[in-house]
């Protein structure tokens, strides 16, 4: 076995002997390791085995560095610089945020559009849709409890491990859904009171609290402002994939149609019925485009993650609209 000497970034701290300096009655001596200040010794293969050994140890080496758009795709957010090796220590965590996010909005847009009879009551309904025949234990029958435990505590803890690896993007927008949906769930459990609270006192129904004024302007506000903070989502989503912007594209137009429904309802509930159901319809089939494009990018994520010899192209748009920093590195 060979070994070399790999000398990092200071040669030896001695200066090089001139002529005048070398005594001729002393013989040459070679330096040692403790005369390099940071040296290093390294085994240099010699045989199948060791070149073997070294090649493995190469390809792990550079198996942890990826392309940019490799790295967008699997985390979603472009490449940043963090401290530490935690991407090598934890899994992504992307793929669990989306499965959480996927599981409950597609069939709560399916809910908003009426396919084959559904919405209208249970707790995958938007509450205000058309009719109230809802009673308490409908409230607790459905779907409340995949808000809660798949939306909710799946797209919150994905937010939690996206904060851990540095990804800022990602961890707010897992984030903020992760609680939309926990507060969703909540809204649509008796438990919380959140609707009973508007009905009017000796109600045959806590239910009617859904009808109110009250309550659906409050619940419009919401979602006017889950749609702002989604057209801030958007424009950052620019600098990730196309996947990635049809979704914050279509939540915007959903978000605004269903603030609009509920601000309907507050003004003239019986009267504007028909208007507020067209425009739930309408939020439930821009969700619907949302799951498909979510659909998609968590099929492809997944295929990167296991390293599947088919991969799906997201529209990486993070080394076409260049950053801040990357541009003036350039100039």
């Amino acid at each position: 076995m060979l070994y070399s000497v790999s000398l990092h970034q200071r040669l030896p701290t001695t200066p090089p002997s001139t002529a005048s300096d070398v005594d001729p009655n002393q013989p040459p001596t070679m330096p040692s390791v403790a005369d390099y200040d940071g040296a290093r010794v390294e085994k240099r293969p010699d045989s199948d085995e060791d070149r073997a050994e070294a090649l493995h140890r190469f390809r792990s080496a550079a198996s942890i560095a990826m392309s940019p758009e490799l790295f967008e795709k699997l985390y979603l957010a472009p490449e940043n610089r963090v401290h530490g090796d935690l991407r090598r220590t934890f899994a992504n965590p992307t793929p669990i945020g989306l499965a959480g996010f996927l599981l409950c909005l597609t069939p709560l847009s399916m809910d908003l559009m009426g396919w084959r009879g559904a919405g209208g009551n249970g707790a995958a309904s938007i509450p205000s849709m058309t009719t109230f025949d809802l009673t308490w234990p409908d409230l607790t029958s459905t779907r409340s409890g995949v808000y809660f435990f798949q939306g909710g505590i799946l797209m919150t803890l994905c937010g939690l491990l996206e904060w851990i690896l540095g990804t800022t993007f990602p961890a707010v927008v897992f984030s903020v859904f992760g609680t939309f949906w926990l507060a969703w769930a909540a809204t649509l459990s008796p438990s919380f009171a959140a609707f009973s609270s508007y009905a009017e006192p000796g109600a045959a129904s806590p239910s009617e609290g859904l009808a109110t004024r009250g309550f659906n302007a409050s619940i419009a506000y919401w979602f006017l402002f889950m749609g702002l903070v989604c057209l801030i989502f958007l424009i950052c989503s620019l600098r990730t994939n196309v996947c990635f912007f049809i979704i914050f594209l279509t939540l915007v137009v959903a978000f605004g149609l269903l603030a609009g429904a509920f601000l309907a309802n507050a003004d003239d509930y019986d009267g504007n019925t028909a208007f507020a159901k067209k425009l739930i319809v309408g939020a439930g089939a821009s969700a619907f485009v949302t799951c498909w494009a979510g659909w998609y990018i968590f099929l492809s994520v997944l295929l990167a993650a296991v390293d599947f010899p088919i991969q799906l192209p997201v529209g990486d748009l993070s080394t076409v609209i260049r950053g801040r920093s990357e541009r003036q590195n350039r100039g």
